[in-house]
């Protein structure tokens, strides 16, 4: 939960910081400026929220790794709730109204995670899991983001270091493979969610993984 909370603020600090044109800018989301991305992470803590506050009394049916929905086919950015995403952050015109709503339902997500006690079984997406589960599925969740929204901004501050490991740990459980022990963290995690493509070496060194890659978690 430390590590939730972490990662959380240094990614709400990372989206106060931009100027107001690093908004027009390209993400690291397929079809999604840097303001489609933030748009997308109020709904993300209003999600948080949601099913913080969405107890269940069944058993788990899924852990911080089956968490992840995977498949081999990256987003095209023409989903239409991805779609309905743009549409939304377009319609905030000024980039600092969109960081205020960020800042004011992304700290009640903050708080919330705070509060909440790890063994509670809640519910989100027909599935059940323990919070602690749950906040350790979105430390990837923020830390991916991260990457994303600094893919093209110039001098970026990477994600808390911390949660980049845990995230490869994540994504090496998820693929039933380590990465090389040569690759970063962050290219571990760029190449094995297929927001770039590795270099012929890094494919050598792949091996037998490269064919299950990408891996685009949802």
């Amino acid at each position: 939960m430390d590590l939730f909370s972490r990662s959380w603020t240094a990614l709400r600090t990372a989206v106060a910081g931009l100027r107001d044109e690093d908004f027009a800018r390209p993400s690291g989301c397929t079809g999604w400026l840097v303001r489609d991305l933030v748009c997308h992470l109020v709904i993300d803590a209003q999600d948080v929220l949601i099913t913080l506050t969405t107890p269940s009394d069944r058993e788990p049916t899924r852990d911080a790794v089956s968490y992840w929905d995977v498949s081999a086919t990256p987003p095209t950015g023409e989903d239409p709730l991805d779609a309905l995403t743009v549409r939304l952050a377009a319609a905030y015109e000024d980039p600092r109204l969109l960081v205020f709503h960020l800042d004011d339902v992304g700290s009640a997500a903050g708080r919330a995670a705070l509060l909440a006690d790890p063994a509670l079984r809640v519910g989100t997406r027909d599935e059940v899991l323990t919070v602690a589960d749950y906040l350790s599925a979105y430390v990837m969740e923020w830390t991916l983001h991260h990457l994303d929204l600094i893919a093209h901004l110039p001098d970026p501050e990477l994600p808390p270091a911390q949660g980049l490991t845990r995230s490869r740990e994540m994504l090496e459980r998820i693929a039933g493979s380590p990465f090389p022990a040569s690759f970063h963290d962050r290219d571990a995690l760029l190449v094995g969610t297929g927001r770039r493509a590795p270099t012929a070496a890094e494919r050598s060194e792949l091996g037998d993984l490269a064919a299950r890659l990408p891996l685009c978690l949802g």
